[in-house]
């Protein structure tokens, strides 16, 4: 069997979203990572980095971090094991904030398991 494998690269865009389609009959389980990396000016008096990651419509998980790495990159990640229903599409958001820096980066994946 093949395992699925989805991903959307949202550059330096904020939102990040994917759908992984329905299979018929069968129930999945994916590995679902969501990554933020972001640029925090060396002159920035602060910044904060907020990554939130939603999973049909509902809050799935949120966490807002100061970044100390002026001058440098920083970056916020999310990892779960998620479950799909068999015959449903499953959608998944993630959705940065930056204050004080700039995203360079924001990748949603999903990546089937075998068990």
């Amino acid at each position: 069997m093949n395992l699925e494998y989805w991903k959307y690269d949202a550059g330096t865009e904020y939102v990040a979203s994917l759908v992984i389609p329905a299979a018929l009959g069968r129930e999945r389980t994916f590995d679902l990572d969501a990554t933020l990396l972001v640029h925090v000016p060396a002159e920035a008096s602060e910044s904060l980095l907020e990554l939130t990651v939603e999973v049909d419509g509902k809050r799935l998980w949120a966490r807002r971090i100061p970044s100390h790495d002026f001058g440098e990159t920083d970056s916020l990640e999310y990892h779960c094991r998620l479950a799909v229903k068999a015959d449903a599409d499953c959608r998944v958001r993630a959705k940065a904030n930056c204050k004080g820096s700039r995203a360079l980066s924001l990748i949603l994946e999903a990546h089937e398991t075998a068990y």
